[in-house]
C-alpha cells in the first residue's frame, strides 16, 4: 500500500474501524481510504478566528481583520463558518497539533505574540 503522500491532494487516508464480524468478534483494524472531492472548494484567507458554541456544537467563525495590530476600529467581516460536533473538533485539534509540531520542528517555534515578532528597529520608531 502506498503512503498518503503518494496520493493526489484530493485523496486523504483515514483509519476507520470496520464493523464487528460474526458473533461480535472484532476484525483487525485496516486503514481505509476516504476519497475527497475538492473540485468545488473555495479557498479564502483568514487572520481572525472566533470560537463559540452550544453544549452540542462548536461554531468557528473566520474572517479578515484589516487592522491586525491593536484593537480594530472597523468591524471584522466574518465570511466563513464551521459548525461541528465536539468529537470532530477534538479530532481536528489533534490533527492541527501534529501539523504544528512538524512545522516547528522543521522551521522553529512559532511566536504568537505579535509584539515579540516585530523587528526591534520598528518598535523603536524606525531608527
Amino acid at each position: 500500500m502506498s503512503s498518503a503522500s503518494d496520493k493526489p491532494e484530493t485523496e486523504k487516508q483515514h483509519e476507520a474501524t470496520p464493523p464487528a464480524g460474526e458473533a461480535g468478534v472484532a476484525r483487525p483494524q485496516q486503514p481505509q481510504q476516504v476519497k475527497v472531492d475538492d473540485s468545488k472548494l473555495i479557498a479564502m484567507y483568514a487572520n481572525f478566528c472566533r470560537v463559540t458554541g452550544t453544549p452540542e456544537e462548536l461554531i468557528i467563525d473566520f474572517g479578515l481583520n484589516p487592522q491586525p495590530f491593536g484593537v480594530p476600529t472597523e468591524p471584522v467581516v466574518v465570511n466563513q463558518r464551521i459548525v461541528t460536533n465536539f468529537y470532530t473538533a477534538k479530532r481536528m485539534l489533534h490533527a492541527l497539533q501534529l501539523t504544528l509540531q512538524r512545522h516547528e520542528q522543521a522551521f522553529g517555534v512559532l511566536e504568537t505574540d505579535v509584539q515579540k515578532r516585530v523587528v526591534p528597529a520598528m518598535r523603536q520608531g524606525g531608527r
